[in-house]
């Protein structure tokens, strides 16, 4: 089931035009609707983690409409948008559990790691997420639309069709834009590999 069949676009946008606008039942209506996609968004994401993570699917996905609730006004554009900045809050948050844990445990150094395909990324390490999130920052300084697959597929764990749904492309261009995405990847992983060792 693709996400669009799962929660009504006309729906959310229109929840998030409300919330924007400061009505206050919006929010919780928001998050009654689009609970189920990000439950399963961050559930995907809790999968490529290792066994006995400290954060589970409904801790990482509380903690990012935590965060959501204080980042204050945003211009919503309509659910694509949503989704795209909620896999990004996902992101955020598992970032700074691994920041938080690596300092904790190795005194905050940071080896740099390969990307692998979102389907077989599995059991990720610490280093592992802040290398390909460090990644994707300089991805997205070079091509945010890429950067933004990358986002989706690799910490959102969303399919092509999903992807293609949430950004209003086509799946061809979702999958020429992972297939660069993932070739500039690895190229400044190794590069950064390179230098720093």
């Amino acid at each position: 089931m693709t996400l669009a069949a799962m929660s009504p676009r006309g729906e959310v946008t229109l929840l998030l035009h409300a919330w924007r606008k400061g009505e206050t039942g919006a929010l919780n209506a928001l998050v009654s609707l689009m609970y189920p996609v990000l439950h399963d968004l961050a559930a995907a994401q809790m999968h490529r983690e290792r066994p006995g993570h400290t954060l589970q699917p409904t801790a990482l996905l509380n903690e990012a409409f935590l965060r959501l609730a204080r980042a204050g006004q945003i211009d919503w554009q309509d659910r694509a948008h949503f989704l795209a900045i909620s896999a990004r809050l996902m992101r955020q948050v598992l970032v700074d559990n691994a920041r938080s844990r690596t300092y904790e445990k190795r005194g905050g150094g940071v080896r740099n790691a390969s990307l692998q395909e979102a389907d077989q990324a599995r059991d990720m390490d610490l280093e592992e997420i802040l290398t390909v999130h460090m990644a994707i920052e300089a991805l997205e300084k070079q091509d945010s639309r890429k950067a933004q697959v990358v986002e989706l597929r690799f910490f959102g764990g969303l399919t092509v069709e999903e992807i293609a749904d949430v950004l209003g492309i086509s799946e061809e261009t979702v999958n020429r834009d992972w297939r660069l995405a993932r070739a500039w990847l690895l190229k400044h992983i190794t590069e950064t590999e390179s230098v720093g060792g």
